[in-house]
């Protein structure tokens, strides 16, 4: 694990966890304009925890062929990797940033997205870890004779003139049969699936998952200001 600590900053991140389901090209809409005043120095840094209804996203290195049969909106993204599903039960957290005052490395900055999750995680006795050449946090399930890991967290991030779009999305308790009209993130090897932190058997509110969240950014990115509106 890399030294982390250059994407800690003193100053607090805002911190806002949105209480309705929101519409994912006004999400996007609205990390643009605010990534874009954090550049000009007229916004703060902030964390926006949403829910979406369903729908997939194919970033940057998305393939048709793993477009198997959606029955909800595909959305076109500027994030990287390729398609995932977003849907009720599903935290996902986007972070607009401000790199430049974080170490200015991307790959630092993703492998802090990882430490957060895997953290956050092990407040629920869950073992996420990463695996090389696989984007993302999972989990091994595998026993004796049957190899399986699935994932449980999702990452995609972009970055424009070093302040981050985009993040991650975790798996508290979405449908998990949504997954199956796409191939998640390019990833089609046997043994590889995709699970929650309610499949799992966790009984883990998505009010417990942003506690979880919450201290275990602290202790990657540094403090927060929590949104009381």
């Amino acid at each position: 694990m890399p030294d982390l600590s250059p994407l800690r900053r003193e100053t607090p991140v805002e911190w806002r966890v949105e209480p309705d389901r929101v519409d994912y090209d006004e999400a996007v809409g609205f990390m643009e304009a605010r990534a874009a005043a954090i550049r000009a120095g007229e916004a703060g840094e902030l964390v926006w925890l949403v829910e979406h209804e369903p729908l997939y996203t194919g970033g940057t290195s998305a393939k048709e062929a793993d477009l198997l049969d959606p029955r909800f909106p595909v959305h076109r993204s500027r994030r990287g990797g390729q398609y995932t599903y977003h849907g009720p039960g599903q935290r996902v957290a986007y972070l607009m940033l401000d790199l430049e005052q974080r170490g200015k490395d991307i790959r630092l900055y993703v492998c802090g997205l990882e430490r957060w999750i895997i953290e956050a995680l092990a407040e629920f006795g869950v073992d996420g870890a990463t695996r090389k050449g696989r984007v993302g946090v999972w989990v091994d399930r595998s026993r004796p004779g049957a190899f399986r890991e699935d994932k449980i967290a999702a990452i995609g991030v972009r970055v424009k003139r070093w302040v981050s779009l985009h993040g991650i999305a975790l798996n508290v308790e979405p449908d998990l049969s949504h997954f199956g009209e796409i191939v998640p993130c390019g990833q089609a090897a046997d043994g590889l699936g995709v699970t929650s932190l309610v499949d799992l058997g966790r009984p883990v509110t998505m009010t417990d998952a942003d506690a979880a969240l919450l201290r275990s950014f602290q202790q990657v990115f540094g403090e927060v200001a929590v949104d009381q509106t």
